[in-house]
């Protein structure tokens, strides 16, 4: 049995946002989730109280926090229920860290909501974060605590491997997400090109112009969240419009709102791959699931055991 370099026993915990994954990586770390009463009051106050002693223990809490904000409450009163319980460390493994597009103040009279995401975990008493694929990176600098950043392409670069596509391109559907598709190029062995963006307003997006060669070639659409699926679709029929074969896409986190699901299956796109970082809120047969309950369960191990979490940071 794996123990810890101060010799605190580990417990995992989850909350409700994504109960299916929770216990993937519980099942992935070869131990049990803990008990927990999570309850709602009359009017919506939500209770929690730990069903076994978690004093001294190096403890997990598993929880998701999309829309809505019960998720990041449930998740508060856990860490804070954690701390007065005598938990030694507490450690939050959000696999979807909610209101990180609220990364920067880029008008007037905005919240930056991230940072009041931040501000509220390091109230509630947690020790550490451990994520995936932050809409910005930056916003590990909004702790002053470690912050592990995992990302999705552990297991999208063997998915996409595994299907052996030739003449392929990378596409990132905005400027913002040029990084991360020049990364999923280099290691795809593919070329690169980018959607060249206007948003009128939010949640709608025009797609304008394709800087790069998608003529004839397979073509695979990289983000890290798919909300509406308004610049996603969009950009999927001007690649087909463009003369690109087959059209493919990406993402980690599937929020995947009310209208996004007819858009994917009446688009240009022949499937969407995405994670388990967010319960689907529907089956479809263009939606494809991969879990990222082992590489969670890996870093926890590694931060129990005081080992490097670095060899899975790679992008």
């Amino acid at each position: 049995m794996l123990t810890s370099p101060r010799g605190n026993p580990i417990t995992l915990f989850a909350g409700r946002s994504n109960p299916a994954l929770a216990h993937k990586i519980a099942q992935a770390y070869g131990q049990e989730l803990g008990q927990v009463a999570i309850k709602e009051f009359a009017d919506g106050e939500i209770y929690i109280k730990y069903e076994e002693s978690i004093r001294g223990s190096d403890l997990f809490i598993t929880q998701s926090t999309p829309a809505p904000g019960d998720n990041w409450i449930e998740l508060l009163m856990m860490i804070d229920a954690a701390r007065r319980a005598s938990a030694a460390r507490i450690t939050a493994v959000m696999p979807y860290f909610g209101y990180a597009r609220q990364d920067r103040k880029d008008q007037p009279r905005v919240a930056i909501g991230a940072k009041v995401m931040a501000n509220m975990l390091t109230t509630a008493g947690v020790d550490r974060i451990l994520t995936m694929d932050l809409h910005a990176p930056q916003i590990q600098g909004f702790f002053d605590m470690p912050v592990d950043h995992l990302y999705g392409s552990a297991v999208f670069i063997d998915y996409f491997r595994a299907l052996n596509l030739t003449n392929l391109v990378v596409v990132a559907p905005d400027v913002g997400a040029i990084k991360m598709a020049r990364a999923y190029a280099k290691r795809l062995g593919a070329d690169l090109a980018v959607i060249d963006k206007r948003r009128p307003q939010q949640n709608e997006a025009q797609v304008m112009n394709i800087i790069g060669s998608v003529r004839g070639k397979n073509v695979l659409i990289m983000d890290d969240i798919v909300d509406t699926a308004g610049t996603l679709t969009s950009a999927a029929n001007a690649l087909r419009d463009a003369g690109a074969l087959e059209i493919m896409a990406a993402c980690t986190h599937p929020l995947l709102s009310v209208p996004a699901y007819e858009r994917i299956e009446s688009s240009a796109l022949s499937r969407l791959v995405v994670t388990d970082t967010i319960p689907l809120r529907r089956t479809s047969p263009c939606i494809e699931v991969v879990s990222v309950a082992g590489i969670f369960a890996d870093a926890i191990r590694r931060i129990y055991t005081d080992e490097s979490v670095s060899t899975l940071f790679v992008p």
